[in-house]
């Protein structure tokens, strides 16, 4: 995880948080987050890269649409980070509130 971009991390965030998504509802889901437009000269390299770190899984929907999973590494990857976030965000952060 350390090698990622922060685009990159967002890109298995919302991926982790969507069933199957495929490459324009992971646009649109970082688009409504980042309040700007998402080229796909951005998007889909950026997606071929944490597929070709086996951190997510690219698959067929049909014959014009990818679909994409987080492998069980990326789960691992993602679990990690948040732990990580998570000893310095405690004393900052009362997400109770």
């Amino acid at each position: 995880m350390h090698d990622l971009t922060g685009f990159q991390r967002d890109l298995l965030v919302v991926t982790a948080g969507m069933s199957e998504p495929n490459g324009l509802d992971i646009k649109d889901e970082l688009e409504n987050y980042y309040e700007t437009s998402i080229n796909h000269g951005r998007l889909y390299p950026n997606l071929d890269a944490v597929v070709d770190k086996g951190l997510v899984e690219k698959g067929k929907r049909d014959e014009r649409t990818n679909i994409y999973t987080l492998t069980k590494r990326g789960e691992r990857e993602l679990e990690d980070r948040k732990e990580w976030e998570q000893q310095y965000l405690d004393d900052v952060v009362d997400i109770d509130d």
